[in-house]
């Protein structure tokens, strides 16, 4: 029962936290919707366990626990899947900022040599 009001307490905080960061435009309409569902649907768990229990042997799984599981291992090589794509655009956009400051600075010094040497 202890866990259970933790859990609970813990939710509404994330879900204030969520709503704190959507009024300062930290968050997309779409991440706003994704994590306050998100955090809502925990509470839920939280709540009525037995309805993950259900939902579970809708999908064919066992227990309820084996659902938060496999949904969660889903979720985290997909948020690391994304991740790693962003890493890589970044690497990308860092390699094209760096290329075109050594060109700048190889015109730049360029001209400078040309001035001294007449």
């Amino acid at each position: 029962m202890l866990i259970q009001l933790l859990a609970i307490l813990f939710c509404l905080f994330a879900i204030w936290r969520v709503v704190a960061k959507f009024r300062r435009q930290e968050l997309k309409p779409a991440e706003f919707a994704m994590w306050f569902i998100f955090w809502l649907a925990v509470g839920v768990a939280f709540v009525t366990p037995e309805s993950l229990t259900r939902l579970a042997n809708l999908l064919g799984i066992g227990r309820g626990t084996d659902l938060v599981l496999y949904v969660a291992v889903v979720v985290v090589f997909y948020l690391m899947f994304r991740i790693f794509v962003r890493l890589e655009k970044m690497e990308h956009e860092i390699t094209k900022v760096v290329r075109c400051k050594s060109i700048e600075e190889a015109k730049t010094s360029s001209k400078r040599q040309d001035t001294i040497s007449k």
